[in-house]
């Protein structure tokens, strides 16, 4: 199953209901896919052994079903980092008062310094820094279609400058539906990278957006950080309509 989902690019999590464990009947699994035409597909299936979830490798190729609800996961793999934990059940369990059959618990998400952490899938889009009061509101809003740069880690097909050109689109010209703007070019000389970005109306059609890519400040990123260090950060340079 692993090398099935490693031949898919599809990332593997383990996931259970926030709240006391219980094992009553038959486990759960699924396939969740978000594919470029911007369809959403699940496959859904049972397991009570081991073995079961070899049927895992098939599902990764098959059609999957259209409009089920989103899946809310919610990081709280406290193995990896505590703060994971620490700040992401307390979301978990306020997510779960609202959305109980939306929401799952689940093993490391990456990014331990925005703990907590959410991604609402097949959408693929990842939340970062949450609380309880946040979380909610967030979710609302994106189940609602509304994703507002708050908050807002990136999309799970793009990679980190595309990440912060789409958020800062979103901050300049207001919340959007998750392929209301799209990356159409990137280019990269050096340190500088240029994104440009399409949009649906009432946003503007084409957007240039240019970044620099730098070192942030020196701090203890996550709580089981040995050290201080220092991450990776893109600096926005210019936002430009074409």
């Amino acid at each position: 199953m692993l090398s099935a989902a490693k031949a898919a690019r599809a990332r593997v999590l383990l996931v259970r209901r926030p709240g006391p464990r219980r094992r009553e009947g038959q486990s759960h699994w699924a396939v969740l896919q978000h594919e470029d035409s911007g369809a959403y597909r699940q496959h859904w299936g049972t397991w009570g052994k081991d073995e079961d979830l070899a049927e895992i490798a098939n599902a990764l190729s098959l059609p999957g079903t259209l409009g089920q609800p989103p899946v809310v996961l919610v990081c709280t793999h406290s193995q990896h980092d505590q703060c994971c934990a620490v700040w992401g059940r307390p979301v978990g369990r306020a997510l779960t008062e609202r959305w109980p059959e939306l929401v799952w618990e689940c093993s490391h998400l990456g990014g331990d310094r925005f703990a907590a952490n959410v991604v609402v899938a097949p959408d693929g889009v990842y939340y970062g820094s949450l609380d309880v009061d946040s979380s909610v509101a967030t979710i609302e809003e994106h189940l609602a279609g509304r994703i507002s740069a708050e908050h807002l880690r990136g999309y799970t097909d793009l990679f980190p400058a595309q990440q912060t050109a789409v958020a800062a689109a979103l901050r300049r010209f207001g919340p959007a539906g998750r392929h209301d703007f799209r990356v159409v070019e990137t280019s990269r000389n050096g340190e500088h990278w240029r994104i440009r970005i399409t949009g649906s109306p009432p946003h503007p059609a084409r957007v240039d957006i240019e970044l620099r890519t730098q070192r942030g400040p020196r701090c203890r990123l996550t709580c089981r950080a040995p050290a201080m260090s220092s991450a990776v950060v893109y600096e926005v340079l210019s936002i430009r309509t074409v």
